[in-house]
């Protein structure tokens, strides 16, 4: 048995090391999020990777991750490239990657369309995983360039799916409401809350936990 084992390893290297989710971690950096506002996304993001049990979940799922920056229109930047996730000190390394990353913008609009646009796009340089998400927060509506709503033939024939953190307490209101009907998309899609930046943190480990160990790809309820 163990030698017809070793032999499966052997023959079918690929399939048995494959990566099940790929993750575009889209953070918003436009002008209605302060400096402070900032580093409690990047910090929260950080210290949630640093979770054992997100951890294990991204090592579990063999998990690929890239981090996005996004306001305005063609302000879209790629903060940190596709890391493979294998250990708990790659996990670490990569939270210590995001919680030093330089912001990239500060006085922009808000521009969901495209911040979709340019995270869909990365995973063409990941086609060997599994599940691909993207996990876009922010505290506004969409007010400049592509509607997000627009990107759901393009999301659909990728295969994406696309859920949502509403940072609540800005102008805006119900902004939960808003990302629920024009930005998430995909089977078992959901948007989570956080009434204010204080609760990201929180927030953003549950709403991890939940893409990697809950959702999966045999959910159902497209939008």
């Amino acid at each position: 048995m163990r030698c017809a084992l070793a032999l499966a390893f052997y023959l079918f290297p690929t399939q048995l090391m494959a990566c099940e989710v790929a993750l575009v971690l889209a953070v918003d950096v436009s002008g209605s999020v302060d400096a402070q506002e900032y580093d409690i996304q990047m910090q929260g993001l950080a210290a949630a990777l640093r979770d054992s049990a997100v951890a294990e979940a991204l090592i579990r799922g063999r998990a690929q991750v890239a981090l996005v920056q996004w306001t305005g229109s063609s302000r879209q930047q790629v903060t940190l490239p596709w890391r493979e996730v294998r250990s708990f000190a790659e996990t670490r390394a990569l939270a210590d990657e995001i919680a030093n990353a330089p912001r990239a913008w500060r006085h922009f609009s808000t521009a969901i369309g495209e911040a979709l646009r340019v995270s869909t796009l990365l995973f063409d340089t990941v086609p060997n995983c599994r599940r691909r998400v993207i996990d876009l927060s922010g505290d506004g509506l969409s007010n400049e360039g592509l509607p997000p709503d627009k990107l759901r033939s393009l999301l659909g024939a990728r295969g994406i799916i696309v859920n949502a953190l509403a940072i609540e307490g800005a102008a805006e209101h119900d902004l939960t409401a808003y990302f629920f009907e024009n930005v998430i998309f995909g089977p078992g899609a959901f948007v989570a809350t956080a009434s204010s930046y204080a609760e990201y943190p929180d927030r953003i480990r549950q709403k991890l936990l939940r893409e990697l160990t809950k959702q999966t790809a045999a959910e159902t309820g497209a939008r």
